[in-house]
């Protein structure tokens, strides 16, 4: 089967496609024929730790497809299911899910908008609902609103009811995202935001920050917090890993920050929150009420053109690759 690999070379991804071994399922896994599998930009930034040294490694981190074999120890799932999950090697003709990761594809989505949900929205039910503890009526502020987990985390907080503001450098695509429930677009890529968050807020601050941007907005995300806020990190596509704490706002204001990665859990960890978001957010995505944005779907030889689309930003949401056809 076709297969996408990449080795990091001085910093930067180098794909190379290659002709691999279908795998076989172990006693707990899926093998599912993708059907499309969608791009994550921290999977292509040497800086996030995703790919240890230099050797090439077989990449893609979320799928969607058809069901081809099962395990002895799998009982939820059959051959012929459609399902969708966390996965590595999702960039290739088959690919392994466990059968804890994996999740029964909604028939109102398709299997690009199918393959954008897994990684994706399960980062954001863990900024959302399991660490940021969001509720309706509740502000958020997401900076780079307009990225892949910045779409999600708006879709799903205007799904709960929750206001949402959010900052991009482009006025095009935060003008798109007025339909998907953005209350407040601020087309900036600085950190000068707080006044027109504390005049949206009636001075009070967010109760919940999505920083994907990264270190060069992460003090002016703090004086945007209110009263027992929460920040989130989820991202540096900016490259600033450092920046200052207020520590006597984060003490009298009662502030909690958290990061959001998967790099250090374990499976069962990593696992752990599948029981939630199936109770939560599946039933959003199943009935329409969250509707995954998908940019742009790219054939599956043209991964290094979807790969420099999302290097150059200009995609709005998520980026899917086609799975390859005829693939035995």
């Amino acid at each position: 089967m076709r297969s996408w690999w990449m080795q990091m070379q001085d910093g930067h991804g180098v794909l190379e496609q290659r002709e691999v071994a279908r795998p076989e399922p172990g006693p707990t896994q899926l093998l599912v024929r993708v059907k499309a599998a969608s791009l994550n930009r921290g999977e292509f930034i040497a800086g996030h730790g995703l790919h240890k040294g230099t050797a090439p490694k077989a990449i893609g981190m979320e799928a969607a497809g058809e069901v081809v074999a099962v395990g002895s120890a799998v009982r939820g799932l059959r051959v012929g299911d459609a399902v969708m999950g966390r996965c590595p090697g999702a960039f290739a003709g088959h690919a392994l899910i466990d059968e804890r990761e994996a999740m029964h594809k909604p028939d109102a989505l398709g299997w690009e908008q199918a393959a954008s949900v897994p990684l994706t929205f399960l980062v954001v039910y863990d900024m959302l609902f399991t660490q940021g503890e969001l509720q309706r009526d509740e502000w958020m502020l997401v900076t780079g609103v307009t990225s892949g987990v910045g779409v999600a985390a708006l879709q799903t907080a205007h799904a709960i009811g929750a206001r949402v503001i959010g900052t991009s450098g482009s006025a095009d695509k935060l003008a798109r995202l007025a339909a998907e429930g953005l209350d407040l677009s601020l087309c900036t890529r600085q950190p000068d935001f707080l006044d027109a968050v504390m005049q949206a807020t009636g001075g009070k601050g967010v109760n919940l920050v999505v920083n994907t941007v990264g270190g060069s907005v992460f003090a002016e995300c703090v004086r945007c917090m209110a009263f027992e806020g929460r920040l989130a990190t989820v991202g540096y596509v900016d490259n600033v890993l450092k920046a200052e704490i207020d520590i006597e706002a984060l003490h009298a204001r009662r502030l909690r920050l958290f990061g959001v990665s998967n790099k250090l859990r374990t499976p069962e960890q990593r696992a752990s929150g599948l029981p939630g978001f199936r109770r939560d957010v599946l039933p959003l995505l199943a009935d329409g009420r969250i509707r995954p944005w998908v940019d742009r779907v790219f054939a599956f030889d043209e991964l290094p053109q979807a790969k420099q689309m999302m290097e150059d930003n200009r995609h709005l949401g998520k980026i899917v690759l086609r799975g390859p056809e005829g693939d035995s």
